[in-house]
């Protein structure tokens, strides 16, 4: 089974590495990686060049691509990763953030199993790391034993660098780049959404399959996400159960200090 991971870089040189070294160790030998740079000022497209030219020199299947130019942001770049990925499935891991475990793909394509239709979607639990990749904590939210769309009414219940999507049906659904910092929530409900209507399961993977760094965008911009974040639950969800369901987060928080 091919897996397409798409990198989103601008100005990463710092830390860009760890994210490519985490890559570069699978285990599974089908994998394209596309690196997406946005015509970056610093040396990102040189690690980015390295970690290629390192690889071609190496027969364990995987194929790196890189794209650098201009573009409008983030989920702009996604789009473009999307509409050049080949896999099966696909699976967007930004600079900083590195997959958990030297196997972790071989862990991924096994939880789909033989004799029946692929899930719609693949995903497993996130751990937080610091600047040093030292454990931080595990995530707080918690993926579900059986996740839907209306799981992500509770919260992003599953880490972005964690939800592994079937390439057939991501590739139909480009990022809403309306949003600046929570059009990665939107994609993932309307991915489910579409794997609801094709009568597809969804798969869990027993093991943390992303670290996740500390401090990224949403991190950085926190009361631009939460805004935004009550949009996207709006729309999918409508407006009385988001606010319930704010109401119970701010419950929750009150008694969890």
């Amino acid at each position: 089974m091919k897996i397409t991971i798409i990198t989103i870089t601008y100005n990463a040189e710092k830390v860009l590495r760890p994210t490519l070294q985490s890559v570069f160790r699978q285990t599974h030998d089908d994998v394209e990686h596309w690196i997406i740079d946005g015509a970056s000022k610093d040396e990102t497209v040189h690690i980015a060049e390295e970690y290629k030219r390192h690889n071609d020199g190496t027969d364990n299947g995987h194929e790196v691509k890189i794209l650098s130019e201009p573009d409008g942001g983030i989920y702009l770049a996604m789009n473009k990763g999307l509409q050049r990925a080949t896999g099966d499935y696909i699976l967007f891991l930004n600079a900083g953030d590195t997959l958990a475990s030297n196997d972790t793909l071989d862990e991924v394509c096994a939880s789909v199993g033989d004799g029946e239709e692929r899930p719609a979607v693949i995903y497993g639990d996130t751990d937080i790391v610091d600047s040093e990749y030292h454990f931080v904590r595990h995530r707080r939210l918690s993926p579900p034993k059986h996740l839907t769309w209306r799981s992500f009414r509770w919260g992003m219940l599953v880490c972005h660098q964690a939800f592994y999507a079937r390439c057939d049906i991501a590739k139909d659904i480009p990022y809403d780049t309306q949003f600046r910092h929570s059009a990665d929530v939107d994609w993932c409900i309307k991915v489910l959404k579409e794997g609801k209507r094709r009568h597809l399961p969804n798969r869990r993977v027993h093991a943390v399959v992303a670290n996740f760094l500390d401090g990224g965008d949403t991190i950085q911009n926190h009361k631009d996400s939460l805004k935004e974040r009550f949009r996207v639950m709006c729309r999918h969800y409508g407006v009385v159960t988001t606010v319930v369901m704010h109401a119970w987060f701010v419950i929750r928080g009150f008694f969890k200090k």
